[in-house]
């Protein structure tokens, strides 16, 4: 996957600053065919980078704060090679937290997971299904876009083809229930 950085010259004008592949992008040994890459990545009230410089390799975790921003872009391989005798799902866990940290630690054992986060999600190719807390499950495909409201979901590629999703999450204040079940502001 190739990612093309512009920024400005010391003249103010608009030029190319890089051009190559997506340099933070994660080919799992666990699991064959999952891969994640982190294109690009912005922190709240953090100035436009005039000069374009990289900001991935300074991200330690990949849950934006409100008001920053993570472009994400996962490839899931077919759901059958989670049931592969080959597959270690401790393997897979230690990777997920190390290529993830701060997404890693909220998904569950099932694949469902939250974020306090406003995710805008286009599927690059193949079919991938959402499964959301009732059991709903709404399948996507290539040209499809979900916005994903801080809900408890999952994805699950039932076909026999990867899929790739490019998501871009941005950091918001998650919405919780006090004791009374008044919702309130709050970050999670």
């Amino acid at each position: 996957m190739r990612r093309v950085v512009t920024g400005h010259d010391e003249n103010g004008k608009s030029v190319v600053v890089s051009d190559g592949p997506v340099p933070r992008s994660r080919e799992f040994t666990s699991l064959p065919g999952w891969v994640s890459r982190l294109p690009w990545a912005t922190d709240s009230g953090e100035p436009v980078s005039r000069a374009g410089e990289d900001p991935t390799p300074k991200v330690t975790t990949l849950l934006p704060a409100p008001g920053g921003t993570r472009f994400i872009i996962l490839t899931f391989p077919p759901e059958a090679a989670l049931t592969d005798p080959a597959f270690d799902p401790v393997a897979f866990d230690r990777e997920q937290r190390a290529d993830s940290p701060g997404i890693a630690e909220l998904i569950e054992p099932d694949g469902m997971h939250a974020t306090p986060t406003v995710d805008y999600g286009i599927v690059l190719g193949g079919e991938i299904v959402l499964e959301l807390d009732d059991g709903n499950c709404t399948p996507l495909s290539a040209g499809d876009i979900v916005i994903q409201n801080g809900t408890r979901h999952a994805w699950r590629n039932r076909s026999g083809q990867p899929a790739t999703v490019a998501f871009v999450l941005i950091g918001a204040e998650a919405e919780t229930e006090d004791v009374a079940g008044v919702r309130v502001a709050g970050r999670d």
